[in-house]
């Protein structure tokens, strides 16, 4: 497969950086548990004229996204490469690791086609979440990685959740499982993967095996360690009593440390093949969703941002810890030194890139978008469930299934589109309601990701939530996050909130209309009743 490349307009200029050694010594915090390290400060840069760029990795589940930024901001650049994704049961999904590093290699020397390599002071990945990589202990990957999307977990997430008990999960980690968490993946692997599972060296997350690949550091951060369900997420560190339950030591588990702190810098065998200096700094980077909320501008405490992706979420964020008590939205630690409440549906865009490109035949989205009458938007028969990988928040039913219903004689190619389109946007509402229940007040939210990019869909979401939705100046939100998150580990900025209130703005502003806010509430109420009457015909479906 072809890389993908878009060049920017930037101007090359020379960058004089000093970059500081790694000085690593015990700290004092109890928090950091068995990993015991100060924190790396970032590179102090001289004084005078000069650009420094960082790269920004977006590791996704269908292709990694590079970025080039330039310190004030601008994208110079843009690279992508697709790989493959295993789908080898149903209901399962898994990748191979070499796939990822691969599509790296190939991927940021085109990046830097044109520009002078040299200035390239920072490397920030934001990542899929939850997949689990297993190394040995030479380094080798044990088997293809477990995504984020698999299902195959049903009876471990049972265990955790019934014999080790919501509440006893809730308050190691402030969550509890759910089939796409990395725990439950190791209690599979432990009983179905013995062997394998006896081999097991370290495990990491899939943005931070790209780290572990460029450095040779075994590190993460807090954002994307909340969804293993191994970390104490209140204390931000990794819970030994979920260790023990999984049959895992600390020692095999990563080095914890903040979004934008700096885990080490490019092996030099690696900085050859890429072009790059060996001091490049590469900072531990965010989960997608923590990436993305930065580079939207969502920091700091009371902001909101929805992710329209491959699947979808809704990112509420809060300067201190606190918890769903219902635990139907994760609490998670968030990329700028806070935390975050979050509710995940498992197919967003991915619906409709299932419906168009899979059903209907066509690329053409926008094109199948003008075959819906404006004015039968809240006016709909069709009901669409996005339950194409089972759901998350709220049902946490890997059994799920996509329905539409609602068919007559009549319906048309338009209605069904409409359809799939409103039903992502009302699972989206299924989580913003959770979290309104709670007394959170959400005002307005910032919305990324490729499904973003349809004003149509922009206008059904606006209105179904009852709320503005603000699109980002950019449309690469995890990747123009970790490349964010790089400059603040170079210096370039004192901060995750400081360089985000000067690179994230916003373009533009889809506002609700309160007629079209009061058809489709309508709508919701009868669309929520479609699940509850389908669900014993899902889990009859999945046993068959």
């Amino acid at each position: 497969m072809s890389v993908k490349v878009y060049h920017g307009n930037g101007e090359n200029a020379r960058i004089n950086m000093e970059r500081q050694g790694d000085r690593r010594t015990k700290a004092a915090n109890p928090l950091h548990s068995a990993w015991e390290w100060a924190t790396i400060k970032p590179s102090e840069k001289r004084t005078g004229d000069f650009t420094m760029y960082t790269i920004g990795i977006d590791l996704g589940t269908s292709a990694v996204k590079l970025l080039l930024m330039g310190e004030g901001g601008e994208i110079l650049n843009i690279a992508s490469r697709e790989y493959p994704i295993q789908f080898p049961r149903p209901g399962w999904s898994q990748q191979d690791p070499e796939d990822w590093w691969n599509a790296v290699l190939e991927g940021i020397p085109a990046l830097l086609e044109g520009y002078d390599a040299s200035q390239v002071r920072g490397i920030g990945a934001g990542g899929q979440m939850h997949g689990l990589v297993a190394l040995d202990k030479d380094g080798a990957v044990l088997r293809p990685a477990i995504l984020w999307n698999d299902g195959r977990t049903q009876k471990q997430v049972e265990y955790l959740n019934s014999t080790i008990g919501r509440e006893t999960l809730s308050r190691r980690t402030a969550n509890i499982a759910f089939a796409g968490f990395t725990a439950p993946k190791l209690l599979w692997m432990r009983e179905n993967e013995p062997e394998l599972f006896a081999r097991i060296h370290r495990i990491m997350l899939p943005k931070d095996y790209i780290n572990f690949r460029l450095t040779g550091v075994h590190a993460t951060d807090y954002s994307d360690a909340s969804g293993t369900l191994l970390l104490d997420v209140a204390h931000k560190r990794w819970s030994r009593e979920m260790l023990d339950t999984c049959g895992m030591d600390e020692t095999q588990l990563p080095r914890l440390h903040e979004s934008w702190e700096t885990v080490g810098s490019l092996l030099p065998g690696i900085a050859a093949k890429l072009g790059l200096r060996t001091d490049t700094t590469v900072c531990a980077g965010a989960g997608d969703n923590a990436a993305a909320a930065v580079g939207c501008g969502v920091v700091g405490g009371g902001r909101c941002n929805i992710s329209l992706g491959t699947s979808g979420t809704v990112f509420i964020t809060s300067d201190t810890f606190g918890a769903d008590r219902h635990n139907a939205l994760h609490a998670f630690a968030h990329a700028d030194g806070g935390f975050h409440l979050m509710g995940c549906i498992l197919s967003a865009a991915s619906c409709n890139k299932w419906w168009q490109e899979g059903i209907l035949g066509t690329c053409d989205y926008l094109g199948e978008e003008k075959n819906i009458d404006p004015r039968r938007l809240g006016r709909n028969s069709v009901y669409y469930l996005p339950y194409l990988m089972g759901e998350r928040s709220p049902h946490n039913d890997p059994s799920a299934r996509g329905a539409f219903t609602g068919l007559r004689m009549d319906t048309s190619r338009g209605d069904m589109t409409q359809a799939v389109l409103e039903g992502v946007a009302f699972a989206i509402r299924d989580c913003v309601e959770i979290a309104r229940a709670q007394g959170v007040e959400i005002r307005s939210s910032r919305i990324c990701g490729g499904g973003a990019k349809s004003p149509l869909w922009r206008t059904i979401l606006a209105n179904v939530l009852g709320i503005p939705l603000e699109l980002p100046q950019t449309e690469q939100g995890p990747g123009y996050g970790g490349a964010m998150l790089a400059a603040v580990a170079c210096g370039a900025y004192p901060s995750v909130k400081d360089c985000a209130g000067k690179l994230a703005k916003v373009r533009d502003v889809t506002e609700p209309e309160p007629s079209l806010t009061a058809a489709y509430e309508g709508r919701y109420r009868l669309w929520r009743k479609v699940y509850p009457a389908l669900r014993t015909v899902f889990q009859d479906l999945s046993e068959m």
